[in-house]
């Protein structure tokens, strides 16, 4: 798998992830904020991978 591949694969898995932790803080807080920190780690992860 290509490079910028794997980046566009984090950057929508973030996204993804952002958007359901997004929805969920009226409901159920916990897992938004759990959703939230994996969107967080992903999207960090994505722009590591893309400067290395």
């Amino acid at each position: 798998m290509s490079s910028d591949v794997t980046a566009i694969v984090l950057l929508a898995l973030a996204g993804f992830l952002l958007g359901g932790a997004y929805s969920l803080f009226k409901t159920s807080r916990p897992l938004a904020i759990g959703l939230g920190a994996c969107g967080v780690l992903a999207a960090v992860g994505a722009i590591l991978w893309m400067t290395h």
